[in-house]
């Protein structure tokens, strides 16, 4: 499924400081700004990207709404693969979210190729794992595809040193496309959730 996605979290109130926002900030949190402020970009690009992922789970664990809308792109575009029910994000993201259905994302391991950041996280307690791609544009998260109780594997398409405007973010159903793509990265996280799940291929 593919949605292009408009937040409905409240702003944050007129009346609380840049100073206020931050003390609300923890950890990768409290140390991101926004590009323009900081020059984020003039730092490793695929450390910069990290950075900016990192910031964004702990301001939605901390639901600080300012460094949300700072981080992500007004009209997010966004690829689900797994159950409705696991469209945790996404409910949050909008205002949909009560606190029966909410969920929290800890990540368990990071890893980025350019552009894009893979997180993967896991709770066994609820046979639930989690794979979020992010694609980074500028500092600003543009592109999400969030795989709900799915092995993935990432291939690289092309030549790794092509710029990111030029790479192709695509899922391959058949493994014989992907003869001369070789795999860069491996979930590891899905076999956690005590049954069998299906397996997708992401090129970037």
């Amino acid at each position: 499924m593919i949605f292009v996605v408009h937040f409905d979290w409240p702003r944050v109130n007129p009346s609380k400081t840049d100073e206020d926002a931050d003390n609300c900030l923890s950890g990768y949190a409290r140390s991101y700004k926004a590009p323009c402020l900081v020059g984020i970009l003039e730092e490793n690009s695929d450390c910069s990207n990290r950075r900016v992922v990192l910031a964004l789970y702990e301001a939605l664990t901390s639901r600080n709404v300012n460094t949300v809308h700072q981080i992500l792109a007004p009209d997010l575009e966004w690829w689900f693969h797994g159950p409705p029910s696991h469209q945790f994000l996404m409910r949050l993201l909008t205002g949909a979210s009560s606190n029966g259905q909410s969920f929290q994302f800890v990540p368990q391991s990071i890893t980025s190729f350019g552009p894009t950041v893979l997180v993967e996280g896991c709770d066994p307690t609820r046979s639930i794992s989690w794979i979020h791609a992010w694609t980074i544009t500028d500092g600003i998260i543009t592109q999400v595809r969030e795989y709900f109780n799915t092995s993935l594997t990432v291939t690289r398409l092309g030549n790794p040193t092509d710029s990111p405007s030029s790479s192709v973010a695509s899922e391959i159903s058949s493994a014989s496309s992907l003869h001369h793509c070789p795999s860069v990265w491996e979930s590891s996280l899905s076999n956690q959730v005590g049954k069998s799940v299906p397996g997708l291929v992401l090129a970037i």
